[in-house]
C-alpha cells in the first residue's frame, strides 16, 4: 500500500456499490501519487469484505460511523440519491470536503442546504459529472465552436437502450427513474452545448411501463428551447432495441451525427455557395429548387484501445474522464485551482428544469411537465 505524504489526499468513500466501488475506488486506486483510500462504508457485508481485501482499507456499516471516525480529507458521496444531502451536510459539519455523485440531490432545496453547509465549513462541494469530460463531447464542442456548422438549429440527444430493471433506481421513493438516473448526464451536456442559458423553456413527457414492480418512469422525452437557442431534444427510453445516434446536430451550414465511439460531420462554405435569386413565379418547370452544394466531410473515431475499462450502461464512459475530474480535485485542494465542474451548473439545471418526481402527477402512468 502507498506510503502517505504531505500532499496525499486521504479519501473516505460512502457507498461501495457500482459507482462507489467500480468507478470511484477503482479510479483512485490508480492515482496513488495523489490519493489514498483509507476508509469506506457500505451496508452490504460482501462489498465491505471486497474493499478491505482489494484496497486494504478500514470499513464501516454506516456512513455516519465513517464520518465520525474521520481520518480523511475528502468524502466521496456515492450513497443512494435520497442520502446525498444529509451525508454531505454531516461531512461538512465534520470538516471534510465532498465529491457528490449525480444527481447532486433530490431537490433544489436539498442542494441549497448542501451549498450552505459547504460555505459555512469553507469546504469544497464538487459534483461528479464525468461525462462532460469525455473525448467525444470535447470533440463535439470543438466542431461547434469552429463555426463550420453555422448557427445550430436542432440537437437530438438519445440515451436509450432496451433493458428491464428491478433495482432501487426504479422506485420514486428513491428518486429513481430515467430522468434522475440518466438525465443528469444528458441535461448536463445539453446545457453545456447551449453555454448554460438562463431560464430556457422546457417541455417534458414521461411514462412508466415497467412490468417488474418499479413505479418511476422508464421513458422520458425532454425538449429544451428558447429565444436564440437551438431546439434540443433528449430521449431516454428503456424500449429502444436498435442502434440510434447518440447525437444528431443540425446547423445552418452542416450537420453532425455519432456517438462516444465515432462522429461524422459535413458542411459547406456559404461564401463559396452560388447566389440563388428568389423565383418570382410559383415555380419553374414544375419543380422545386435544386442545387449541388460542395460538401466538406470529416470524421473522428475513438481508438479501440481507449475502450478498456469503460463504464456505464448507456454511454460508454472512458476512465480518462474520471481521471481528469480527480486531477482537478487534487489541484483544487492542493494548488488552490478552480473547479472544472461547479455546483451552480447542476443546481441551475435542476431549478430550470424543475425535475421533482415526487411532485408530478402520474395519471394513467404518465407525467408531463410544461
Amino acid at each position: 500500500m502507498k506510503t502517505e505524504t504531505e500532499n496525499t489526499i486521504r479519501v473516505g468513500i460512502a457507498g461501495l456499490g457500482r459507482s462507489g466501488y467500480c468507478i470511484h475506488a477503482n479510479t483512485l486506486a490508480q492515482m496513488k501519487d495523489k490519493f489514498i483510500i483509507v476508509a469506506a462504508a457500505d451496508q452490504c457485508p460482501q462489498n465491505r469484505a471486497d474493499a478491505e481485501k482489494e484496497f486494504g482499507l478500514h470499513t464501516y456499516e454506516d456512513y455516519s460511523e465513517l464520518i465520525t471516525a474521520g481520518g480523511f480529507d475528502l468524502l466521496i458521496n456515492a450513497l443512494p440519491t435520497p442520502m446525498h444531502a444529509q451525508a454531505a451536510i454531516e461531512a461538512f459539519d465534520a470538516g471534510y470536503n465532498v465529491v457528490s455523485e449525480k444527481p447532486l440531490a433530490g431537490s433544489v432545496a436539498d442542494v441549497d442546504r448542501m451549498i450552505t453547509a459547504a460555505e459555512k465549513a469553507e469546504k469544497i462541494l464538487a459534483p461528479f459529472q464525468q461525462n462532460r469530460l469525455q473525448p467525444f463531447f470535447f470533440k463535439i464542442q470543438e466542431i461547434i465552436a469552429s463555426g463550420v456548422l453555422g448557427k445550430l438549429i436542432h440537437v437530438r440527444s438519445n440515451w436509450s437502450g432496451f433493458r428491464r430493471r428491478w433495482d432501487w433506481q426504479t422506485l420514486q421513493k428513491n428518486s429513481g427513474g430515467s430522468l434522475f438516473n440518466t438525465g443528469p448526464h444528458a441535461v448536463d451536456q445539453a446545457l453545456a452545448l447551449m453555454n448554460w442559458p438562463e431560464a430556457p423553456e422546457v417541455f417534458c413527457r414521461m411514462s412508466r411501463n415497467n412490468q417488474l414492480g418499479g413505479d418511476a418512469e422508464d421513458f422520458c422525452a425532454l425538449t429544451i428551447y428558447g429565444e436564440n437557442l437551438p431546439t434540443l431534444e433528449i430521449v431516454i427510453s428503456a424500449y429502444v432495441g436498435h442502434a440510434e445516434y447518440r447525437y444528431s446536430i443540425s446547423g445552418q451550414y452542416g450537420c453532425l451525427c455519432g456517438s462516444e465511439l465515432e462522429l461524422e460531420w459535413k458542411y459547406y462554405d456559404p461564401a463559396k455557395a452560388p447566389e440563388q435569386p428568389m423565383w418570382p413565379e410559383w415555380s419553374k418547370l414544375r419543380s422545386y429548387p435544386l442545387e449541388e452544394l460542395e460538401w466538406q466531410q470529416d470524421s473522428w473515431r475513438l481508438a479501440d484501445a481507449d475502450l478498456n475499462n469503460a463504464s456505464g450502461y448507456t454511454l460508454k464512459s472512458l476512465p480518462e474522464g474520471r481521471v481528469q475530474f480527480y486531477n482537478n480535485i487534487y489541484d483544487v485542494m492542493i494548488n488552490k485551482a478552480e473547479l472544472l465542474i461547479t455546483v451552480p451548473q447542476p443546481r441551475e439545471s435542476r431549478l430550470t428544469l424543475t425535475l421533482r418526481h415526487h411532485h408530478m402527477n402520474y395519471a394513467n402512468g404518465y407525467a408531463s411537465l410544461n
